[in-house]
């Protein structure tokens, strides 16, 4: 009616009826992280806490079973073969024979030209090779409790012997080098080192500066700027020597943090274990290839004739082979599942585009609040939507989603190892079938050998874990840990 009194309008119904913030991310956000209130004098009444309606779920983790992994020095020792089959056979590609035809000249009675291969050369690249082997070696004999004085010193003449024996071996080898070589092909010896220093020195600067906010204030601003300044060069050389000759570091163990804060420091601690393990695998796997397959190259003679394609093609094999051998020892299966179940307290946040769900609550992120799947928040001026089931990461921090997209799913570098070593042996297969010289018939038949042993262990691990993994999540199965 005209004139009458008026109740409360529908809209004014509508908002009074909508919990606060408190209760929608169930944390305490009374400084300044509410949701922007399009007017200030909106009605708001007490509603009761929904905190248990909304609140993520506790994540819960599968349990995979214990899966036999090559010890260190078993490894070491294959991986060491592996290399000297690889190198054999790149000598046989550059220095093979035609024997049986009669009107060779000159005339071959072996299978390769012995007198052109530098065995001074040779010596040297298995030494190179053997240097993994042999640190393994002397570390594990380190580590062993002598129960007598005898042994004691017995270990300490041992290692001092091994170790001197290589250096002897070495100097000897690179003397006989000069004399015989130029000064050119003499740099490609120690190339690699040239290349090691510089990618595994300097990136360490970046943990010296201090990490900007998001208005690009520091609070570390007001600190001594001598603090804050990049290391000098050998001492970043001294750390990572001390890194490469000290104990190897334990791996952090993941023990479901409750607190957003303690989530993000065992992923950035996860997440510098993980860098230093690519960069080892990277560095290695190259070493291997370099020295296997390529620096005997840069001593062939001009007269000597040997197949380009070839033994280029034999180079990517050894460093693909390398690289997936050294993945699967240093990333074994139960380091991945500790990066999975860091992943799935960590979180991702996916950027929207401006305009985007101007009409859903949105709200102001905040670093002590875990927030569910599907919450829109803004952060540095944008907007960003809650993918994971429990989210905690930094919404611009491309590291945090990074690792979120590696990790989540537990069988993604495993399911990656098993295609790129599955399209190799594939590949060497076809290349063994179609293959007409000698040379290549023989240097397929020895390398297969050893990727079927990797595929082997690959595909085991693979379906072990597919059927762990397939477990149905519930919080009463005996083969779930909860948070």
């Amino acid at each position: 009616m005209p004139g009458g009194r008026r109740g409360p309008s529908r809209q004014q119904l509508s908002r009074s009826a909508l919990p606060s913030l408190q209760t929608l991310v169930g944390g305490g956000l009374s400084n300044g992280t509410g949701p922007r209130s399009r007017s200030s004098n909106s009605v708001g009444l007490s509603a009761p806490p929904l905190t248990t309606l909304i609140t993520p779920e506790p994540v819960r983790h599968s349990r995979i079973p214990e899966l036999p992994l090559d010890s260190t020095l078993l490894f070491e020792f294959l991986l060491f073969l592996y290399l000297l089959v690889a190198l054999f056979v790149q000598y046989i590609n550059i220095y093979r024979t035609v024997w049986w035809y009669p009107h060779s000249h000159p005339a071959a009675s072996t299978s390769l030209n012995f007198y052109l291969m530098d065995y001074h050369l040779a010596i040297f690249i298995t030494v190179m090779l053997a240097r993994r082997l042999v640190w393994t070696i002397v570390s594990e004999a380190s580590q062993t409790s002598p129960s007598s004085l005898v042994q004691y010193v017995f270990l300490i003449v041992a290692r001092l012997s091994l170790l001197t024996l290589c250096g002897w071996v070495l100097c000897w080898t690179l003397v006989n080098l000069f004399k015989t070589h130029s000064v050119l092909n003499l740099l490609f010896l120690g190339y690699p080192f040239g290349v090691y220093v510089p990618l595994c020195c300097f990136h360490q600067e970046g943990r010296t500066q201090p990490a900007k906010t998001d208005c690009g204030f520091s609070e570390q601003d007001g600190t001594d700027s001598s603090l804050l300044r990049p290391k000098d060069f050998l001492a970043l050389l001294r750390e990572n020597l001390r890194e490469q000759f000290s104990s190897p570091t334990h791996v952090p163990a993941h023990t479901c943090p409750p607190s957003p804060e303690l989530i993000r420091s065992e992923v950035e601690e996860l997440k510098s274990d993980f860098n230093r393990r690519i960069k080892e695998v990277l560095f290695n796997s190259l070493f291997s290839a370099y020295y296997v397959a390529f620096l005997p190259l840069c001593f062939v003679q001009n007269t000597q004739y040997y197949d380009m394609r070839w033994s280029c093609e034999h180079l990517i094999m050894v460093w693909i082979n390398a690289f997936v051998m050294l993945m699967s020892q240093l990333l074994p299966p139960s380091y991945c599942d500790l990066l999975h179940r860091s992943a799935a307290h960590l979180g991702r946040w996916q950027r929207l585009e401006h305009g985007s769900y101007s009409n859903a609550p949105q709200h102001v992120w905040s670093e002590s609040t875990i927030w569910p799947q599907g919450v829109l928040v803004r952060h540095s001026r944008c907007l960003y939507k809650a993918v994971g089931p429990y989210n905690v990461a930094l919404p611009s921090d491309v590291s945090h989603a990074r690792f979120y997209f590696l990790f989540h799913k537990p069988l993604r570098i495993l399911n990656l190892l098993i295609g790129i070593e599955s399209s190799v042996v594939l590949y060497q297969l076809y290349s063994l079938l179609r293959s007409e010289r000698w040379n290549h018939t023989l240097s397929l038949g020895l390398i297969l050998f050893c990727n079927y042993y990797v595929l082997f262990k690959l595909l085991r691990d693979r379906i072990v874990l597919g059927k762990a993994y397939s477990f149905p999540l519930s919080g009463n199965s005996l083969g779930l840990k909860s948070q």
